[in-house]
Protein backbone atom coordinates (compact mmCIF):
# COMPACT_ATOMS: atom_id res chain seq x y z
CA UNK A 1 0.00 0.00 0.00
CA UNK A 2 1.20 4.07 -0.92
CA UNK A 3 0.11 6.76 -1.87
CA UNK A 4 0.77 7.87 -5.15
CA UNK A 5 3.47 11.19 -5.83
CA UNK A 6 2.36 13.73 -8.59
CA UNK A 7 5.06 12.05 -10.70
CA UNK A 8 4.15 8.81 -10.98
CA UNK A 9 6.09 6.89 -8.55
CA UNK A 10 4.45 5.24 -5.33
CA UNK A 11 5.79 5.74 -1.68
CA UNK A 12 5.18 3.40 1.00
CA UNK A 13 3.04 4.34 3.69
CA UNK A 14 6.21 4.06 6.18
CA UNK A 15 6.65 7.92 5.60
CA UNK A 16 10.37 7.10 5.20
CA UNK A 17 9.96 8.94 1.80
CA UNK A 18 8.63 11.99 2.95
CA UNK A 19 11.16 11.71 5.70
CA UNK A 20 14.06 11.52 3.64
CA UNK A 21 12.62 14.27 0.94
CA UNK A 22 12.52 16.48 4.41
CA UNK A 23 16.49 15.78 4.87
CA UNK A 24 17.10 17.00 1.78
CA UNK A 25 15.12 20.02 1.75
CA UNK A 26 16.34 20.66 5.30
CA UNK A 27 20.39 20.04 3.86
CA UNK A 28 20.56 17.12 6.76
CA UNK A 29 22.55 14.44 6.75
CA UNK A 30 21.21 10.65 6.43
CA UNK A 31 19.36 10.55 9.83
CA UNK A 32 17.14 7.54 10.66
CA UNK A 33 13.76 7.83 11.91
CA UNK A 34 14.76 5.44 15.08
CA UNK A 35 17.90 7.33 15.21
CA UNK A 36 15.67 10.30 16.01
CA UNK A 37 13.62 8.42 18.51
CA UNK A 38 16.59 7.19 20.61
CA UNK A 39 18.08 10.85 20.34
CA UNK A 40 15.38 11.85 21.94
CA UNK A 41 15.17 9.65 24.35
CA UNK A 42 18.40 10.63 25.47
CA UNK A 43 17.66 14.09 25.12
CA UNK A 44 14.91 13.67 27.68
CA UNK A 45 16.94 12.50 30.32
CA UNK A 46 18.67 15.74 30.52
CA UNK A 47 15.50 17.46 32.03
CA UNK A 48 14.77 14.73 34.00
CA UNK A 49 11.64 13.18 32.33
CA UNK A 50 10.64 10.38 34.01
CA UNK A 51 11.64 7.20 31.80
CA UNK A 52 7.75 5.98 31.62
CA UNK A 53 6.63 9.43 30.25
CA UNK A 54 9.54 9.60 27.43
CA UNK A 55 8.47 5.94 26.77
CA UNK A 56 4.73 6.49 26.38
CA UNK A 57 5.39 10.26 24.87
CA UNK A 58 7.52 7.85 21.87
CA UNK A 59 4.83 5.73 21.15
CA UNK A 60 6.08 2.51 23.22
CA UNK A 61 3.94 0.20 24.91
CA UNK A 62 3.90 -0.33 28.71
CA UNK A 63 6.35 -2.77 29.93
CA UNK A 64 6.42 -3.04 33.57
CA UNK A 65 2.99 -3.83 35.31
CA UNK A 66 3.21 -0.71 37.29
CA UNK A 67 3.41 0.67 34.19
CA UNK A 68 0.61 -1.48 32.34
CA UNK A 69 -1.85 -0.96 35.54
CA UNK A 70 -0.90 2.26 38.08
CA UNK A 71 -0.02 4.67 36.07
CA UNK A 72 -2.74 6.84 34.08
CA UNK A 73 -0.89 9.98 32.65
CA UNK A 74 -3.05 12.49 31.28
CA UNK A 75 -2.58 14.62 27.78
CA UNK A 76 -1.41 17.31 29.80
CA UNK A 77 1.11 15.88 31.76
CA UNK A 78 2.71 14.26 28.41
CA UNK A 79 2.34 18.05 26.88
CA UNK A 80 4.12 19.44 30.11
CA UNK A 81 7.27 17.03 29.75
CA UNK A 82 7.26 17.45 26.02
CA UNK A 83 6.93 20.89 25.91
CA UNK A 84 10.31 21.00 28.59
CA UNK A 85 12.00 18.74 26.38
CA UNK A 86 11.29 20.54 23.50
CA UNK A 87 12.49 23.81 25.27
CA UNK A 88 15.64 22.60 26.62
CA UNK A 89 16.17 21.19 23.08
CA UNK A 90 15.80 24.32 21.02
CA UNK A 91 17.67 26.07 23.92
CA UNK A 92 20.82 23.82 23.48
CA UNK A 93 20.59 24.20 19.86
CA UNK A 94 20.55 28.14 19.78
CA UNK A 95 16.98 28.63 18.26
CA UNK A 96 14.63 30.99 19.47
CA UNK A 97 11.40 29.51 21.18
CA UNK A 98 8.10 30.59 19.46
CA UNK A 99 5.97 32.53 22.14
CA UNK A 100 3.19 31.34 24.16
CA UNK A 101 0.83 32.71 22.02
CA UNK A 102 1.91 31.86 19.02
CA UNK A 103 3.09 27.57 20.15
CA UNK A 104 -1.12 26.98 20.41
CA UNK A 105 -2.47 25.70 17.69
CA UNK A 106 -5.17 27.23 15.26
CA UNK A 107 -7.40 26.76 12.30
CA UNK A 108 -5.95 27.37 9.14
CA UNK A 109 -8.56 28.59 6.39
Amino acid sequence: MGIQQPHGGIWKASGTAHHAQALTAAGLPGLSIHGLRRSFGTLAEWVECPAGVSAQIMGHKPSATAEKHYRVRPLDLLRMWHTKIEAWILNEAGIEQPAEAEARLRVVV
